[in-house]
């Protein structure tokens, strides 16, 4: 195991039965840290910049870099609701995961063109899909496997309001009566709240959960912060 918390690559006999390639750290947590990298060019100049995050275990140990490839004039041209490419690489910069969203509409009103996020592994291989499911008035969320089975919901506020206190995702089984986890958006501070967008989520979920809907929900948290905390 190294310093960062995560088994080696080598020997497959590390790697726990049906754990994709480079996610055997996800078998041992049941929290993720999201912490989004402040961009100068943002702060300074107001000039929106591919984002980059690092994701840490419970124990504050980073685990995995993510980087949004993008160009420039789509993320100027449809801000927000951008399709994109993110790339989650190990500590060693070897890609373990890609989420590719494609570019929707984002309104009540559209229930025909709703959002949707595709969890892959570096091959290309569908690990589970996050998929918006129509509601007036609550953000919700279908957690599918890569048979596009239903397996989990999300529910967040019915206002997801960023003004001093935290904003929570509730992770719930599909009648939606049990819970799973929580998605949680962390209030930063006013100054940084006010000039940049760069956000810090939690992730929490059982231990025992199948590593696959694991990388699912961290797909999940990156789609939850470009449709409502990216500006």
């Amino acid at each position: 195991m190294d310093k960062a918390g995560c088994m080696a690559p080598y020997g497959l006999e590390m790697r726990p039965s049906g754990c994709p390639l480079g996610l055997e750290c996800l078998t041992q947590t049941d929290l993720l840290l999201i912490n989004q990298k402040v961009k100068l060019t943002e702060v300074l100049l107001r000039w929106e910049a591919n984002n980059k995050y690092l994701v840490k275990n419970s124990l504050g140990q980073q685990v995995f870099f993510v980087a949004e490839e993008n160009e420039c004039c789509n993320r100027y041209c449809c801000g927000p609701l951008r399709s994109f490419v993110l790339h989650i690489q190990d500590n060693g910069g070897q890609e373990v995961l890609r989420l590719t969203r494609p570019l929707r509409c984002s309104s009540c009103f559209y229930p025909c063109c709703l959002q949707e996020l595709e969890v892959q592994s570096p091959t290309g291989t569908p690990i589970g899909y996050v998929v918006q499911t129509w509601h007036p008035f609550l953000p919700k969320y279908t957690i599918q496997n890569e048979m596009k089975q239903d397996v989990l919901k999300i529910v967040g506020p019915c206002f997801s309001c960023k003004c001093c206190s935290d904003v929570n995702f509730e992770v719930l089984s599909l009648d939606e009566k049990e819970s799973v986890g929580r998605i949680s958006k962390q209030w930063t501070g006013f100054l940084s709240e006010a000039f940049t967008d760069a956000d810090n989520f939690g992730i929490k979920f059982p231990l025992d959960l199948d590593v696959k809907l694991k990388a699912v929900l961290l797909g999940a948290c990156f789609l939850i912060d470009f449709m409502f905390f990216e500006k």
